[in-house]
């Protein structure tokens, strides 16, 4: 793809609404795309969007899994005055939402809103410098009383999501919005179904886009047992670390913008496949794709539940770096992106039944 083909992806992707539990929409639209490109498509019972492509062989099954749902919230009370109080679905940093605007997804459409805050003209000295908790925090839709946030459409369980147009930053390799984590591994799976469109390669190839990652792994835990895989790749993204603010000592490892794809070495959930984490490093040093490897204490992906399928399943993370995860805005870069479909297009056709064998050997 070109490169404004894959920005326009990435847009479409991630301007599309779905929030843990509430991923139909953001599923259906990457259903559409992928459905003249692969040659099966159905879903497990949790939601997760699974697509197939025949290769030369049955054997091995390759799956590659990326999460369809973003963080956001839940409405969880309306107050007498009609401000909308709220759970958060996936981890939030609470220092980031004060006067963010949002969108409330309610049966009869959109309501806007913005999360609210004090301003500092009348705060004190103790309540300016004190951390605000999210129990208090609120939306705000403009109403003056409950009848009009309900008359609204409003109701407890509607979900919440950021509002955050995408953009290309200036440099026109850079670009940001809203849930890049992990609109950006769903797009990179389709990227690589465009690319084999009409080509052979070893084995089945299976797309997984999975339901509730941010709450638990949890549609990675169902669709596993659908597609049953031999090897597993999964897309997501990473801490970006090289930002002012984050220290030599905050993170056991780098990650910076335009310097490639990053592998995952170890996380909180996954030790990956050491002879599968190889064959990434060599394949890339064979095809002159840069990649940097992570070693992160905390967090985790799907790739936490997949690889404990049954007898288990040799799996590695592959994602690139993204400024401001978890927040109504991330910034990433369009070759670290580019440069991991290549890698993964290159994992696609080593992956055959005597590597797999030996993976597992």
């Amino acid at each position: 793809m070109t490169k404004e083909q894959s920005l326009k992806l990435l847009k479409t992707l991630t301007e599309a609404f779905g929030v843990s539990g509430f991923e139909a929409p953001v599923r259906t639209v990457v259903g559409d795309l992928l459905a003249p490109l692969s040659t099966g498509m159905q879903t497990d019972n949790m939601g997760s969007l699974i697509v197939s492509k025949t290769g030369f062989e049955e054997y091995p099954k390759l799956l590659l899994a990326a999460h369809l749902d973003e963080v956001g919230f839940m409405v969880t009370r309306i107050t007498d005055g009609g401000f909308i109080k709220f759970q958060q679905l996936g981890g939030w940093w609470s220092q980031v939402l004060p006067d963010q605007r949002v969108e409330i997804r309610t049966a009869n459409g959109t309501v806007a809103g913005v999360i609210g805050a004090k301003p500092p003209h009348i705060l004190s000295k103790e309540e300016a410098e004190k951390t605000i908790k999210l129990r208090s925090m609120y939306v705000d839709i403009g109403a003056t009383c409950r009848e009009e946030a309900e008359k609204a459409g409003v109701r407890v369980g509607d979900p919440i999501v950021p509002c955050s147009r995408f953009e290309v930053c200036k440099n026109g390799k850079s670009f940001m919005g809203k849930a890049l984590d992990d609109r950006a591994g769903c797009a990179m799976i389709v990227e690589v179904f465009r690319e084999l469109d009409g080509r052979s390669f070893p084995g089945n190839l299976y797309g997984v886009m999975t339901v509730q990652e941010e709450v638990g792994l949890r549609g990675a835990g169902t669709s596993v047992t659908v597609v049953k895989p031999d090897v597993a790749v999964v897309l997501d993204v990473t801490v970006a670390t090289d930002t002012p603010n984050v220290g030599e000592d905050e993170a056991t490892t780098r990650a910076g913008l335009g310097k490639g794809p990053v592998v995952g070495f170890y996380d909180a959930t996954m030790i990956p496949n050491i002879a599968l984490r190889d064959l990434v490093a060599s394949t890339a040093a064979e095809a002159g794709i840069p990649f940097q490897a992570e070693v992160m204490p905390g967090g985790g992906t799907d790739a936490g539940k997949i690889h404990v399928y049954r007898q288990g399943v040799p799996s590695i993370v592959i994602g690139i770096p993204v400024r401001y995860i978890h927040s109504h805005v991330g910034i990433a870069h369009l070759d670290d992106y580019a440069n991991g479909v290549e890698l993964v297009l290159a994992l696609v056709n080593k992956l055959d039944r005597d590597t797999v064998d030996s993976l597992k050997a």
